[in-house]
């Protein structure tokens, strides 16, 4: 800055000189200030940008949790009371005339040839197969029962005959032969009353007579088993359609422990209450199913249990899925889900299906696997 030099003066002659004044700003250097400061801030907010690009998503209205849309299958189970146990009893009728002089002991397995129980101290012996004993077995005698007792007959050791549908001479020895390893006289004729046919070796559950007691044809001796752990559940008939042979099962035992089963049996009974004063006994129709569990060991810490099958009411396989929490209701009708993405969120359409285990099937156009939708909060 440029300075204009006065005369010098003298001293003594010299005016006195006011006291110095501050001066203002310039204008220039107030805007010159500002600008320095506006740079500066583009500055950091350019550095921000480039360092972090801001988190962009930081703005967006985001939920208070998340889930994934899945591919699954998914299976929509009823849970039903059953009984753990070896299956329902079968009542064995004794069809001679005596005394009771021997029982099979309650709990006991009988397996092929060996005897249920006595009477008058003979035998009625267990031989396995499907079709009952109902008429006298001769030489000159053909048919299906034939065949059933000769493979029984030889399954115990007898030979010397040949197994068809043939009771030949050859049979009736060896029939003989089997007579006298059982104490029975030896006539070469099978008595069916000596004879109890199971598909197997069974288990005796009950007696309903004890030894010295009389009894005649028809009369309940004893009822049995399989030997096999098996559930018992019975259902209404409304139910119908939980009682699939060959479906899967989940069998929850008394103490927590899940295993699984499948179908083996489905049976329609009737079941007839007892008669009460004033009123006849009530028939019901009910559907029984027996369930094989897939891990033996897994049910043998329990001879009789009350425990929960889970039957499958119905099933969908290979189908997108997300928890039923995720689902929004939307003004114009219907359910949608919010799509969360980096840029932020939005809401589509979608067409629900099976609503099973907490989940529901979705679909609807954009709708794939592995989106992130909202879980709205309470």
């Amino acid at each position: 800055m440029s300075t204009t030099t006065r005369p010098a003066e003298s001293a003594a002659t010299a005016p006195d000189e006011p006291p110095a004044r501050r001066r203002r700003p310039r204008a220039g250097v107030l805007l010159g200030a500002v600008a320095l400061l506006v740079v500066a801030v583009a500055v950091v907010a350019v550095t921000s940008a480039a360092d972090g690009r801001a988190d962009r998503s930081a703005a967006v209205d985001r939920p208070p949790a998340t889930a994934t849309v899945t591919r699954q299958t998914l299976v929509d189970r009823e849970t039903k009371n059953g009984e753990l146990g070896y299956g329902t009893p079968r009542a064995r009728e004794s069809r001679l005339a005596g005394t009771v002089t021997w029982l099979a002991p309650g709990g006991a397995t009988v397996k092929r040839g060996k005897a249920l129980y006595r009477i008058d101290d003979e035998p009625v012996v267990l031989l396995y197969g499907g079709l009952p004993a109902y008429r006298m077995l001769r030489s000159g005698v053909s048919g299906a029962d034939v065949k059933q007792f000769e493979q029984n007959l030889a399954a115990l050791g007898h030979t010397g005959f040949d197994v068809d549908e043939d009771f030949t001479s050859a049979t009736a020895d060896a029939v003989r032969d089997w007579q006298e390893d059982l104490g029975l006289p030896e006539t070469g004729q099978v008595e069916p009353a000596r004879i109890v046919y199971a598909p197997g070796e069974v288990r005796v559950e009950s007696h309903a007579v004890e030894v010295g007691d009389t009894v005649g044809a028809g009369k309940v001796v004893l009822s049995t088993t399989g030997t096999a752990r098996l559930v018992t559940c019975t259902l209404d008939v409304e139910d119908q359609r939980l009682a699939r042979k060959g479906a899967e099962v989940t069998i929850t035992l008394p103490d927590g422990t899940r295993s699984a089963g499948r179908i083996d049996t489905v049976e329609t009974v009737v079941q007839t209450s007892a008669a009460t004063t004033g009123k006849d006994a009530a028939t019901d129709t009910k559907i029984e199913v027996t369930i094989t569990g897939n891990d033996a060991k897994a049910l043998a810490g329990y001879d009789k249990a009350a425990v929960d099958v889970g039957l499958v009411a119905s099933e969908r396989a290979d189908v997108l899925s997300v928890p039923v929490a995720a689902l929004l209701t939307l003004a114009e009708g219907g359910y949608g889900l919010q799509i969360v993405e980096e840029t932020g969120t939005r809401i589509v359409a979608v067409r629900t299906g099976l609503f099973a285990a907490g989940r529901v099937e979705v679909s609807g156009e954009g709708v794939t696997a592995g989106l992130t939708v909202g879980m709205p909060g309470d």
